[in-house]
């Protein structure tokens, strides 16, 4: 997952709705195992992009894996593309009438230095009831738990009516490449099931869940390039023109400068109902925002609450700087990058159009980067989709509420929106908040959510592909 996600809109659920409690959770001691195992072996794998990237060393891994449970090796394939590889395997439908669902993941991970860690972070650990290392969380035993459970629904005679693609791309943590070429391959699918990150939180008190969420749309991504250009000199002679505090001065007017915040339904009805569940001054805000967008002292409070600011309008904040060329001379170039999460209804250029305005110099230039990342609306708000979802927690976490939500950009969705296709975002895995930490030093998951997240999917990919 590249980015945050954040919570967008709640289902009518009640504000004294108790913490849900397990269902009778079914055993399937093969998927569980065969989960497991496959996580720790893609774990070892180093699928980081640059020098020795193992991203193909997955696929045939996967490969092997859907073979021995009764894939024809002629329904899978193996890309390469750049440094890295995008892989499908196809478990052909009854139906050749109906598009294909799609099951989305990716096989690479973030970079992790093993000198950082407590464990090598590519040496698979179980330990205290959790599984370590890169890509526990993000995302390979996500990865894992959808082949084991793909391979028990074979082995217990399940037929899909529509045929169902598992999709792997390779670069989904970088460039995007794959993504976006499995998007154009499969732009005729029904619908897309990414199952990226993690799709709930358990109480930290009760080790219960709180709630669950799925993924319906996302924030556009999107980077700039500020670029301030000077004569320079010598530094024992300063001049007026300096094109590190010209650089310094425009990023400040951007630090002070927020984007008007604003609502949709779909932002009014979570502000509005999750407010009402969240204790504090924070809920209190949710609330008022809801009722009137203007409202200064909500707006304060939610801008300053990092879990609420990137739900109240489009974000931008500067990330990295370089400039100067030597120690005795005065600047004569300075660049910086503005990283903006753009809020749907908005293009690339309409914010880059407002950042000039609000540096309000024409000697600062500014540069849309256009790799990696395309504007896309919401996806619909499927009836059938949604109740699947509804239907496949609630087998194992009777009436937990369920919140559609709204990524801050980007996963490889996108790219299957860009195409008009229906996506969507659905991990079952439920963690405590204290637990996450994709992308950071020590990434874990627990394993008590393998046994739900395989009841999830034989619930949900049933349904989706009947």
């Amino acid at each position: 997952m590249r980015n945050v996600l954040i919570a967008l809109a709640l289902l009518p659920v009640s504000a004294t709705l108790p913490l849900a409690a397990h269902a009778e959770i079914v055993q399937h001691s093969q998927a569980e195992t065969q989960a497991l195992d496959l996580a720790k072996k893609a774990i070892s794998l180093r699928s980081v992009a640059g020098a020795g990237n193992k991203t193909k060393d997955v696929a045939q891994l996967f490969k092997a894996t859907l073979m021995d449970g009764g894939f024809l090796e002629k329904d899978i394939t193996i890309t390469p593309l750049d440094d890295t590889v995008y892989m499908t395997a196809t478990w052909p439908g009854t139906d050749t009438a109906l598009k294909p669902l799609v099951i989305l993941g990716h096989m690479d991970v973030v970079e992790a230095k093993p000198s950082d860690w407590t464990r090598d972070p590519f040496t698979p650990v179980v330990e205290n009831g959790y599984l370590f290392g890169r890509g526990a969380t993000d995302m390979k035993l996500d990865d894992a738990l959808v082949i084991a459970s793909v391979l028990e629904l074979k082995r217990q005679g399940y037929k899909p009516r529509r045929s169902i693609i598992l999709a792997f791309s390779g670069d989904e943590e970088t460039a995007m490449k794959t993504g976006e070429a499995l998007a154009e391959k499969l732009q005729n699918a029904e619908l897309v099931l990414n199952v990226d990150g993690t799709g709930g939180v358990l109480n930290e008190d009760s080790n219960k869940p709180d709630y669950f969420m799925w993924g319906g749309a996302e924030k556009t991504y999107a980077d700039y390039t500020l670029t301030v250009t000077n004569p320079g000199g010598h530094s024992s002679e300063p001049r007026p023109e300096n094109a590190i505090y010209h650089m310094a001065s425009a990023l400040i007017k951007l630090k002070n400068y927020h984007f008007k915040p604003e609502l949709n339904d779909i932002t009014r009805a979570y502000f509005q109902q999750a407010g009402a569940l969240k204790k504090g001054t924070v809920g209190q805000a949710m609330q008022s925002f809801a009722k009137n967008p203007a409202d200064q002292a909500a707006i304060k409070v939610l801008s300053a609450n990092y879990t609420t600011v990137g739900l109240i309008g489009t974000t931008c904040v500067a990330t990295m700087i370089n400039g100067g060329h030597a120690l005795n001379a005065l600047p004569q170039k300075v660049t910086a990058n503005i990283n903006c999460r753009i809020f749907p209804g908005h293009s690339k250029e309409e914010i880059g159009a407002e950042l000039q305005h609000v540096i309000a110099d024409p000697d600062v230039k500014l540069e849309i980067q256009e790799a990696g990342s395309v504007a896309t609306p919401a996806s619909p708000m499927r009836k059938d989709f949604s109740e699947a979802v509804v239907k496949a927690i609630h087998s194992v976490y009777p009436n937990l509420p369920v919140i559609p939500a709204m990524f801050a950009g980007a996963t490889d969705n996108m790219w299957f929106r860009a195409h008009n296709v229906p996506s969507y975002t659905g991990s079952p895995i439920i963690m405590k908040t204290s637990d996450l930490f994709m992308h950071g030093l020590n990434e874990r998951t627990p394993l008590s959510a393998i046994a739900p997240s395989i009841n999830y999917f034989l619930s949900l990919i049933p349904d989706l592909s009947h």
